[in-house]
């Protein structure tokens, strides 16, 4: 056991408690295989405690109509956050195995900074307009537009970046002045459970607007949320399949749903590119957290006239990434979060040997780290486009390497997927444009171009998912409108002369 101060207890309706009947699993570090602590193991008796506190303090308190005192909360919260986070650092490189500088940015620090993004937006939001005076039937009419609060919303969470999206949904979620359910990832419980503790003894948040949940099998809880008529949201990242059971649970009664699901994202590479810069951002991009991220360009689409070339850069690039301990400033790459995901990138590997790829780097566990869940970077070559490889989401350190004939036959392949979540292109600007314009892709980055922000939104195309987040759109998310319509004074009679 680790010696790092962490919460190990729910929130449940503005309380920190056990689990029911004490229930609890342990916390692993992926990168040693060592327990490092636990969490509470929440039952769908904990989760029914849990909505019914977020519904009580959505219908029965003044939290949906008080805007400032939203942002007020919100602001504490995110104050407490920043004076805790060399507390919060050291438990995000040990429970997700992130590389220690990664927490300097989208694992962390950025993600408390850009809080103030969905707090400042709240007031800029378009609360209410008024439409213009309308006949219908005889009957003359205003009509006003409002944007109101859902109602409760249940957030759940994968465990690639947990803190951030932890963030990406609570936050936006309560400022429009709704309540939260957010169930984290069994394997990164702390990420949520530590919100809990720096809400409880930090802000003014009433009793039961934000409800955390941590779960070591988390189907039951999973499934209970998603069907729950009380629950009006849910708001969900990560797989394609669990999205579809999510939707497809929450039929019944009809709840919105926010998904942001799986990826397999293609960067083309056209014959005029500074194909070193292009590659070697490739490289890192596949390599930076083990692969674990849905919108990381896996598929590489190389011009057959310059595909020798690209493969020998390729492979120096990525023969020259340094991996190993999370916690060394200098590895970009760390492990991945279990033996399951390990084994099931290992076999995927394999899978696409046996279909014809070339394995040209890695492939395999890494000699020099005998314990944690370690995958080798791995570059697999003459990918063909319809394989498993370039079709499923493997989701670790692979790059699949696919060559191409010309533009038209890059963007087929690029569009050739279930998927649509992101993607790439370099090359001259014009030409660029023009085959970013033709990719099927919710997000898209050109010569380099990032385009991840808290005002940018993100989100996919087909089987990636449904909606937004982030930006103004992805806070729209959130709210419902209601359209009221009241009768036109007539004009006063005018006064005598």
């Amino acid at each position: 056991m680790s010696s790092l101060d962490a919460e190990e207890r729910l929130l449940i309706d503005g309380e920190l408690r056990a689990a029911e009947g004490g229930r609890s699993y342990p916390n692993r570090n992926p990168a040693t295989e060592e327990t490092i602590g636990t969490a509470a193991d929440a039952s769908c008796d904990d989760a029914e405690r849990a909505v019914a506190a977020a519904r009580r303090a959505f219908d029965d308190t003044g939290w949906s109509r008080d805007l400032a005192f939203r942002q007020h909360c919100l602001r504490q919260l995110q104050t407490a956050l920043g004076n805790t986070r060399e507390v919060l650092r050291q438990q995000i490189v040990a429970e997700v195995g992130s590389p220690l500088a990664l927490t300097y940015a989208i694992q962390m620090d950025s993600c408390i900074q850009d809080m103030s993004w969905d707090i400042d937006v709240a007031e800029r939001i378009e609360w209410s307009r008024e439409l213009p005076e309308h006949e219908f039937f005889g009957m003359k009419s205003l009509r006003r537009v409002l944007r109101e609060p859902l109602g409760v919303v249940a957030a759940i969470t994968p465990w690639n970046y947990p803190f951030m999206l932890n963030l990406s949904k609570i936050v936006p979620a309560l400022a429009a002045g709704n309540t939260v359910v957010l169930k984290a990832a069994p394997d990164t419980p702390w990420s949520a459970s530590w919100l809990g503790r720096i809400a409880t003894e930090h802000t003014d948040l009433p009793r039961g607007v934000l409800n955390i949940l941590t779960a070591e099998e988390p189907a039951a809880v999973g499934d209970f949320l998603t069907a729950d008529p009380r629950v009006d949201m849910v708001s969900f990242t990560g797989s394609t399949a669990i999205g579809k059971r999510i939707m497809a649970r929450g039929a019944d009664t009809l709840k919105r749903v926010f998904l942001e699901l799986g990826g397999k994202s293609a960067h083309v590479v056209l014959d005029d590119a500074d194909l070193v810069t292009a590659l070697q951002t490739t490289v890192m991009g596949i390599c930076t957290h083990s692969g674990q991220g849905c919108a990381i360009n896996t598929r590489l689409l190389l011009p057959r006239s310059r595909y020798a070339e690209g493969l020998e850069i390729l492979t120096e690039a990525m023969r020259g990434m340094r991996y190993g301990d999370p916690s060394d400033i200098a590895n970009l790459m760390g492990p991945l979060i279990n033996a399951r995901q390990r084994d099931r990138v290992l076999g995927l590997i394999d899978v696409g040997r046996n279909a014809g790829a070339r394995v040209l780097v890695g492939g395999g566990r890494p000699a020099h780290l005998p314990r944690g869940f370690f995958v080798e970077p791995t570059l697999l070559a003459d990918v063909d486009p319809r394989s498993t490889v370039a079709q499923q989401e493997i989701f670790g350190p692979v790059l699949c390497v696919i060559p191409y004939d010309n533009d038209d036959d890059a963007v087929r392949i690029a569009n050739d997927s279930r998927y649509g979540l992101s993607g790439a292109v370099s090359g001259s600007p014009e030409r660029a444009w023009n085959v970013a314009a033709r990719l099927r892709t919710g997000t898209i980055g050109l010569n380099g171009g990032m385009w991840f922000a808290p005002d940018s939104p993100f989100g996919g195309y087909r089987e990636s998912g449904l909606g937004r987040e982030h930006g103004v759109e992805g806070f729209l998310e959130y709210l419902q409108t209601k359209t009221v319509g009241y009768p036109a004074q007539p004009p006063p009679a005018t006064s005598p002369a």
